[in-house]
C-alpha cells in the first residue's frame, strides 16, 4: 500500500556516528522503495535545534510518521515532533552492530524512551526492532504502514447513503457524530427516489459503456433486458455522485424501492463498482460499507463481501454467507463464473449467481454497542464447494467447532452482515484497533 510517510533518523554524536550513518542509508533506501513518497532529512537529525529546523520544512501531508532511534536520543525528540504533527507514529530500533565491545549506538534504549513519551502524550504507535536488510523487518513495517495508512484514509471517507435503511433494519444506521468521532468518517445523503428519476433519463450514450464492460465479466448476461439497461443508468448516475460528493464509498438501500420504483435489483450496480473498489453495501448498511472499505484498504484493493451468515455445515466445520444476488464479479469461482441471474424472492434482474472462490478469508465487522465502537474478526478457508443457495454464497471453514463460533456471534450481539476478503489481515485488524483505541473480539483464535 503507497503511503506518504515523514521518515525522521535521530541520533547522537556522542554515539558511533559511521554505523548511525549505515543504518540510516539503509533505512532511507528501504521506506524509498515501500512508500509513495518519503519526506527526509538530507542528514541524521542529531539535535533538537536541527529537527526544529527539518520540521519547519514539512509542507506535505503525511499518513504516518517512521521515527527511527538510529542511536539513543532522549525524549526531547519525539515530543517536538509530536507537538507538530499528529499523526500514528511507527518507532523503529535496530540491533548493535557489535556485542561485548562499547555500546555503538544504544538504540533499543532510545526506542523505549520514544515509546515511553508516545505513552504519556496519549498517541498511537507501533514498534519495529532489527536491521532494513532483514526480511521480518521489512514485512513488519509493510504492515505497520498499510494499517496507518488505512487509519489515514477512514479519516477522510465520505460515505454515499443513498437512501435510507429498510424498517427494522437497525444495524445498518449510525450515529453520525459517533461514527465521525472514532474514525474521521463523514456522511454524504442521496435522495434514492431523486436518483432513480435521474437515472431512467441517462441516455444511451453514457450507461452503453457499463453494459459492455458487465457483459465482458458476467456469463449469460442480455443485453437487451430492461433490467440491464436499468442497472447502467444506475451505475451512470451512481458515479455522478461519487465524483460530485468525492464519495469513496456507498450504502444503498435497495428493497423494496429499487423493484418498485426502477424495476431493476440494486445487487449488480453494487456489485459492478465493488469490483471496482468502490465498495457498495446493500440494505443501506453504513457500518457494514465502513468494514468493506477496511477490508479493501488493507489487502490492498482485493474485492471484499458482504454476506448474512445462514447456514452452519457441521459435516464441514463450516459457515455459510449468503446473500440475495450481490457479489464482486472477480470473486465468482473460476469453475463458474458470475452468472446473470434474478432475484430469488422477487424474480427480477440483474443479480449475481455464483459461489464465491476458495481461499484464505477473513471475516470482520465493525460493530456498534452502547458503550461505543468495537472490531470483529477471524479467519477461515473458503471452500470450493457449489454454491448453496439462489445468490451468491460463501461457505467458510473454521479452526474452532463452528457450533462455539456461531454460538459466540450470538451471545456477543453482532450485527448480521460480515465483510469478507480473500486475504489474511488479521493481524492488521487488531492493530487497526490498538492504534485506534478499539475493543476487537478475535473469534477462532
Amino acid at each position: 500500500m503507497a503511503n506518504s510517510i515523514l521518515y525522521l533518523p535521530i541520533a547522537r554524536k556522542t554515539f558511533n556516528m559511521e554505523e548511525a550513518e549505515k543504518i540510516w542509508k539503509a533505512s532511507s533506501d528501504l521506506l524509498s522503495k515501500t512508500c509513495r513518497y518519503v519526506k527526509e532529512p538530507e542528514y541524521l537529525i542529531t539535535s533538537p535545534d536541527e529537527l526544529e529546523d527539518f520540521l519547519a520544512t514539512v509542507d506535505v501531508d503525511v499518513d504516518t510518521i517512521v521515527y527511527q532511534s538510529v542511536t539513543f536520543a532522549d525524549g526531547e525528540f519525539i515530543q517536538a515532533t509530536i507537538n507538530k504533527i499528529k499523526v500514528p507514529v511507527v518507532v523503529w530500533s535496530v540491533r548493535e552492530p557489535v556485542v561485548g565491545q562499547r555500546l555503538m549506538l544504544n538504540s533499543l534504549t532510545g526506542g523505549n524512551s520514544t515509546c515511553h513519551v508516545l505513552q504519556s502524550n496519549n498517541r498511537s504507535f507501533s514498534f519495529v526492532f532489527g536491521n532494513p536488510d532483514e526480511a521480518q523487518v521489512k514485512d513488519t513495517l509493510a504492515s505497520h504502514l498499510s494499517v496507518t495508512k488505512t487509519i489515514y484514509n477512514t479519516s477522510r471517507l465520505c460515505i454515499g447513503v443513498v437512501g435510507d435503511h429498510p424498517p427494522g433494519f437497525y444495524f445498518s444506521g449510525t450515529n453520525k457524530e459517533k461514527l465521525q468521532h472514532t474514525f474521521g468518517v463523514t456522511l454524504k445523503d442521496v435522495d434514492l427516489l431523486h436518483a432513480f428519476k435521474e437515472a431512467k433519463e441517462v441516455p444511451e450514450e453514457r450507461w452503453k459503456k457499463e453494459v459492455d464492460t458487465a457483459e465482458n465479466k458476467i456469463i449469460g448476461l442480455n443485453r437487451n433486458d430492461e433490467t440491464v439497461m436499468r442497472f447502467a443508468q444506475f451505475t451512470v448516475k451512481m458515479r455522478d455522485y461519487i465524483e460530485e460528493e468525492k464519495l469513496s464509498a456507498l450504502a444503498i438501500r435497495c428493497w423494496p424501492d429499487f423493484f418498485n420504483e426502477l424495476g431493476a435489483a440494486a445487487c449488480s450496480t453494487l456489485s459492478h463498482l465493488t469490483d471496482e473498489s468502490m465498495v457498495s453495501a446493500c440494505e443501506s448498511d453504513i457500518h457494514g460499507s465502513l468494514s468493506m472499505y477496511i477490508l479493501n484498504q488493507l489487502s490492498g484493493g482485493a474485492a471484499p463481501y458482504l454476506g448474512d451468515m445462514v447456514h452452519i455445515n457441521q459435516e464441514n466445520n463450516a459457515m455459510v454467507f449468503w446473500h440475495c444476488g450481490a457479489g464482486a464479479y472477480s470473486l465468482a469461482s473460476q469453475r463458474t463464473g458470475a452468472k446473470a441471474g434474478v432475484h430469488p424472492n422477487r424474480k427480477m434482474g440483474l443479480t449475481m449467481e455464483f459461489g464465491l472462490k476458495p481461499g484464505k478469508v477473513t471475516i470482520f465487522r465493525v460493530g456498534a454497542t452502547p458503550e461505543g465502537y468495537r472490531l470483529l474478526v477471524f479467519t477461515g478457508e473458503a471452500l470450493d464447494v457449489p454454491q448453496r443457495f439462489n445468490g451468491t454464497t460463501i461457505e467458510v471453514a473454521v479452526e474452532k467447532d463452528v457450533q462455539e463460533v456461531m454460538q459466540e456471534l450470538m451471545l456477543e450481539g453482532f450485527e448480521p452482515h460480515y465483510a469478507i476478503v480473500h486475504a489474511d489481515v488479521r493481524g492488521q485488524i487488531k492493530e487497526f484497533g490498538r492504534l485506534l483505541n478499539l475493543p476487537v473480539v478475535e473469534i477462532n483464535s
